[in-house]
């Protein structure tokens, strides 16, 4: 009987066959974990990724990055951002302008009213303490006319007007009502004569002592 001896013949390649898999299975897990380190880094280009073969497609395909060229993603991200800063700086004046020259037109013709109250109400003050119709008119007219420049309104767009109860303006007793009406223009509108923005009036009545 001959002793026992293992053939070393079919053993080898069953061997080789064994390390050349784990070789393989190996190799393939190092691919596959460098494909899923590359693609939870962050968005800043890292070079380490684009040396992984299979993992490097992949990366780019998911981050949006071109292969080789690390500044065009900053790029797209520059010219992006300044599009939106010319898109909401168009979109500001758009809806700015409109919105400030409002506010400017309803502050004027709020002047316009706070004008016109004083100014009835000085007038009608300066016309009983007068001592005759044709002085307190003009005396009135006046205290309008300095009562709407203070407050920035040409007097020439008012108008004034007097009713005294009973007819005698001169008498004692006698309730004189001044009524002051002015037409409020659109600012910034020079060359618009007749425009206005709206019309604001205001009365103020005063009686006529019997000492003057």
């Amino acid at each position: 009987m001959r002793p026992f001896s293992p053939d070393p013949s079919p053993s080898t390649p069953l061997r080789g066959a064994t390390v050349r898999f784990y070789s393989s299975a190996h190799r393939r897990f190092r691919v596959r974990l460098a494909e899923v380190l590359c693609l939870r880094r962050s968005a800043e280009y890292e070079p380490g990724c684009a040396s992984q073969g299979p993992g490097q497609g992949a990366e780019h395909k998911s981050s949006g990055r071109v292969p080789g060229v690390p500044g065009v993603r900053g790029q797209r991200h520059s010219s992006e951002q300044g599009s939106a800063v010319v898109e909401f700086t168009f979109l500001a004046l758009l809806l700015m302008v409109p919105l400030v020259y409002f506010v400017i037109t309803v502050g004027q013709i709020q002047g316009g009213s706070f004008a016109v109250v004083g100014a009835a109400d000085q007038a009608a003050k300066v016309f009983v303490a007068q001592p005759d119709s044709a002085t307190a008119q003009a005396a009135a007219e006046q205290a309008v006319a300095l009562a709407l420049s203070d407050f920035g309104h040409q007097p020439d767009r008012a108008t004034m007007t007097t009713t005294c109860n009973p007819a005698d303006c001169q008498a004692a007793g006698t309730a004189v009502t001044v009524t002051v009406s002015l037409s409020v223009p659109l600012p910034f509108v020079p060359f618009a004569e007749g425009l206005s923005a709206t019309e604001v009036e205001a009365s103020s009545t005063q009686l006529v002592g019997r000492y003057r």
